[in-house]
């Protein structure tokens, strides 16, 4: 148990890669990442989602990276396959915890508070993107799956 605690740490050194590859120096680990979406999650959280899953999922959605790096989509993997990694990765790693169920059907459900997250994700790293300034491509990424009028507008701003 105390070497998964261990490992997990490791994401606030773990370096968003998509950043690197911008030239972005010192940039957000995965750790300030998860973080960034949790907060989203909490402030923007509509009244008719469970916002304890919320904040489950997001604190666990990167999880895995941990162990297979952040794979970005220049790294010529396939969504598909990336996925099958990560899966992999995080059943691994949670294989001695006493609540893993909970934590692996949380990692594969399919459901309004699983759609708000990524939603969460892509608002987090477009705000990361506005930061760093001169990154439109990250904010335009976004953009592509935003769909709330408000986290578009944020994202745009």
């Amino acid at each position: 148990m105390k070497e998964l605690l261990l490992e997990a740490l490791k994401l606030k050194s773990l370096p968003r890669t998509g950043w690197l590859r911008a030239g972005i120096e010192n940039p957000e680990s995965v750790a300030a990442h998860s973080w960034g979406v949790a907060w989203l999650c909490m402030v923007l959280c509509p009244k008719e989602l469970n916002k304890l899953k919320v904040l489950e999922m997001a604190l666990i959605h990167d999880l895995a990276e941990v162990r297979i790096g952040d794979i970005t989509p220049y790294d010529g993997i396939e969504l598909a396959e990336k996925h099958k990694m990560e899966s992999a990765a995080f059943v691994e790693m949670t294989e001695q915890l006493c609540n893993r169920q909970h934590l692996r059907d949380l990692w594969n459900e399919q459901s309004a508070e699983a759609d708000f997250v990524k939603q969460m994700d892509k608002l987090d790293m477009a705000l990361q993107a506005q930061e760093y300034g001169g990154l439109e491509e990250f904010i335009d990424s976004a953009l592509k799956v935003l769909i709330n009028p408000e986290h578009r507008q944020l994202a745009k701003s």
